[in-house]
């Protein structure tokens, strides 16, 4: 083997050997403090229920479509069901990637059968670069009925009606939403009180 291969092989060897530890290292990192955060009434899923979701799984997810429902995912523990619900300040993190849990709205608000989707979380960014996604639309409240609303808008993450199949007849989703509490069914909009694996 020439000098100069032996120079490439140990580059790639050691390429690859950083990758590898780095993916290792950050493969766990977002496990700390996360769980999933599933309805209550498991509805057509009586093994495993209903949990928040992002879209895809793995290292193929869609962080641009809207949140969704999934049959909660096990016996492993999955990043693209793994959140983070902070009491304190009300954010709803997906800690695998750095993002939270926002309501689409316009001027701080949102209307009944708004989608949710991922956006930076407000507390990192500023609000001048990124003006639609507020703290206002990333704060929730679990209230004592069970339901989550986005905070002071009367408004309850949803879990929709029906469900269907995903790429494998074994697991379903359905569509998450938000929805006027007071009018939406308990058995879609009563959550489990939030803890970490």
């Amino acid at each position: 083997m020439s000098h100069f291969s032996r120079i490439k092989s140990n580059c790639i060897f050691f390429a690859m050997t950083a990758f590898f530890t780095l993916s290792a290292c950050q493969s766990h990192a977002w496990r700390d403090g996360a769980g999933y955060l599933s309805l209550i009434d498991k509805l057509d899923r009586p093994e495993d229920g209903y949990c928040l979701d992002v879209a895809g799984s793995g290292n193929w997810v869609d962080l641009n479509v809207p949140l969704s429902m999934h049959n909660c995912k096990g016996p492993y523990f999955y990043a693209d069901e793994a959140v983070i619900f902070n009491y304190k300040n009300g954010t709803i993190k997906f800690p695998a990637y750095n993002m939270c849990v926002t309501a689409l709205g316009r001027d701080q608000r949102s209307l009944p059968k708004t989608p949710l989707i991922l956006r930076a979380c407000a507390d990192d960014i500023s609000s001048v670069q990124t003006p639609f996604n507020p703290l206002s639309l990333q704060t929730f409240l679990h209230r004592d009925d069970g339901r989550i609303e986005l905070s002071g808008s009367g408004l309850c993450l949803t879990a929709g009606v029906t469900s269907d199949i995903t790429f494998s007849p074994i697991h379903k989703w359905r569509a998450l939403y938000l929805e006027t509490c007071n009018s939406v069914s308990m058995n879609l909009s009563v959550w489990n009180r939030f803890h970490a694996r």
